[in-house]
C-alpha cells in the first residue's frame, strides 16, 4: 500500500509498503514524526533575510478559495497545525533554491509554506508563482527519505537524483546544487 502521496506534479521518492504489517508500522511511524522527509525547490525572488528558516504556520482550505490550501489563523478557521525548515542553498536575482523538511504532511505544505514567505514555487500558477521556459509543472522534488525499517529497524537512506526539468530551470537562472 502507499504509505505517503505526493502533490500531483511533484517528482520524486514515495513510501510504499509490501505487506499490512509494514503498511500500519510506517504510517505510525510517519505520524510520530519519524520519518525524514526532504525536497528540494526552485523559488521565486532572491532568498533574503536568516537561513535556515523554521516556517510555524496552520495550514487550512483558503477561505476565499476552496481549491486550494492557505495559512490560517485557527481561532478562526479549520487547520491543522504545520511546521517546514527551509535552507537556502543557492541564489540570484530571479529565485532560489531551498531544501525543505517536512516535520509535518499537510496538504500542499511546502508549496503553502514557500508562497507565505513570499517565494512561491516556479511554476507553480495556484500559489502564485509564474510559469518559466524550463520547468512546466511546481518546481519541487522529494530528494531523500530516511526512516527505520518497519520489521527489522535498519536505518534506511534513499535518495532521488533531481529530474532533468528542475536541472533544467536551475541552469536557466545560474543556480547550483551539488
Amino acid at each position: 500500500g502507499i504509505v505517503h502521496r505526493l502533490d500531483k506534479d511533484t517528482s520524486g521518492l514515495m513510501v510504499v509498503a509490501r505487506s499490512r504489517l509494514a503498511m500500519d508500522a510506517l504510517v505510525r511511524m510517519i505520524a510520530a514524526r519519524e520519518v525524514s522527509r526532504q525536497y528540494l525547490a526552485l523559488g521565486w525572488r532572491p532568498w533574503v533575510g536568516s537561513s535556515p528558516r523554521h516556517v510555524n504556520a496552520p495550514i487550512g482550505r483558503d477561505p476565499r478559495n476552496r481549491l486550494r490550501m492557505a495559512v490560517v489563523d485557527l481561532a478562526r478557521n479549520p487547520g491543522k497545525t504545520a511546521q517546514t525548515d527551509i535552507d537556502r542553498l543557492d541564489s540570484c536575482e530571479q529565485g532560489c533554491l531551498v531544501r525543505c523538511t517536512l516535520h509535518t504532511g499537510r496538504t500542499h505544505q511546502i508549496r503553502v509554506h514557500m508562497a507565505s514567505i513570499n517565494h512561491p514555487l516556479l511554476a507553480d500558477a495556484l500559489y502564485g508563482g509564474a510559469p518559466n521556459e524550463a520547468i512546466t509543472r511546481q518546481a519541487l522534488h522529494a530528494f531523500r527519505l530516511a526512516f527505520a525499517h518497519p520489521v527489522t529497524g535498519e536505518a534506511l537512506v534513499f535518495h532521488s537524483a533531481l529530474p532533468a526539468d528542475m536541472q533544467a530551470a536551475m541552469e536557466f537562472w545560474g543556480l547550483s546544487y551539488n
